[in-house]
């Protein structure tokens, strides 16, 4: 089986590099890996007690399973990466300038998801930002101007990891603002979204939506993990306690910049590799490239991606049921 894995990976790189001819090639290539993974499913399930419950999770078999469990979910991506591949390579060809922007709460899986997303992308045409806290220089001048210098050429994509969006969500809740700095904002956040879809750019909009327990686990975990406390911040700390803002601010930002030319998606996310498939698929479906396997599945899943639109339904049923948001 290894030598398989080795023999359909090695097919999966060369037909995401080869561009034309390759449709064949991927669709084999992905068909031999999803009989793997399958087979190497039943292994896994075999594993596991008839119940479904695992062991005590400081037993090595345990901690076999939940290592297999997280390389089947990678290699379910990897055709998808590949179309990535493809679609850069569209983006290049024409020109076409591309921005995403990666928003939601704290611990969500924005990180996680751009590392997914860029894995295996040609480094030279794709870029990740994540500013930190303006300085006092930028403070002095026109919002958008940090962000517009990191803005993508002819050709190329730019991840944003966390974007102006700050101005709506972070900083009114802490403080970070005024009134009239938030206010300024969403007044003028949507035309300066529709200016730039006018002229060419690509602007996909994804919120990550996690729920508080879900959230306060993850917190918990990174607390107690050496390699994750690097993650912690001040505002990670005051999130679970500032929960209700957050969701206030949220319902507002929605409302206010979920446009017709510039929509969000919101991803559920407390299934982190459940975002990071549909995260790809919503890219992928950005863009008119042709395809490099159309045999798989492009159609995100209703579960975890919904429109902006459709979360401001189910907020507002919400609010009327229960007196309070709850999303």
């Amino acid at each position: 089986m290894v030598m398989d894995e080795e023999q359909t990976e090695a097919a999966t790189d060369r037909q995401a590099q080869n561009g034309d001819g390759g449709a064949t090639l991927a669709r084999e290539a992905n068909t031999r890996r999803a009989e793997l993974v399958a087979e190497l499913t039943k292994e896994v399930d075999a594993l596991e007690e008839p119940d479904g419950a695992q062991t005590d999770a400081r037993t090595a078999e345990t901690i076999k399973i939940k290592a297999l469990r997280r390389y089947l979910e990678e290699q379910s991506l990897r055709p998808y990466q590949a179309e990535l591949i493809k679609m850069q390579r569209y983006l290049e060809e024409t020109g076409t300038r591309m921005i995403i922007l990666f928003e939601g709460r704290d611990a969500a899986g924005k990180g996680g998801t751009i590392r997914r997303v860029t894995r295996y992308m040609n480094e030279k045409h794709y870029r990740v930002v994540a500013l930190g806290r303006p300085t006092e220089r930028e403070r002095t001048q026109w919002f958008f101007q940090k962000y517009v210098q990191h803005f993508p050429r002819a050709g190329e994509v730019v991840l944003f990891d966390r974007s102006w969006y700050n101005r709506a969500m972070v900083e009114p809740v802490f403080g970070f603002c005024t009134e009239r700095e938030y206010k300024n904002f969403m007044r003028g956040v949507t035309g300066f979204e529709k200016d730039l879809v006018r002229q060419g750019t690509v602007l996909i909009k994804l919120y990550f939506s996690v729920t508080k327990d879900e959230q306060n686990r993850r917190f918990e975990r990174r607390k107690a993990d050496p390699l994750r406390q690097w993650k912690l911040s001040e505002v990670d700390v005051q999130a679970q306690e500032r929960w209700d803002d957050f969701t206030n601010v949220k319902y507002e930002m929605l409302k206010r910049t979920h446009t017709t030319h510039a929509p969000w998606k919101i991803i559920r996310s407390n299934d982190k590799h459940a975002a990071r498939l549909n995260a790809l698929k919503l890219i992928l479906n950005s863009v008119p490239y042709e395809r490099l396997d159309d045999s798989l599945d492009f159609v995100p899943s209703p579960e975890i991606v919904i429109s902006g639109a459709r979360e401001l339904e189910k907020m507002e049923a919400q609010r009327l049921r229960s007196g309070k948001f709850l999303v």
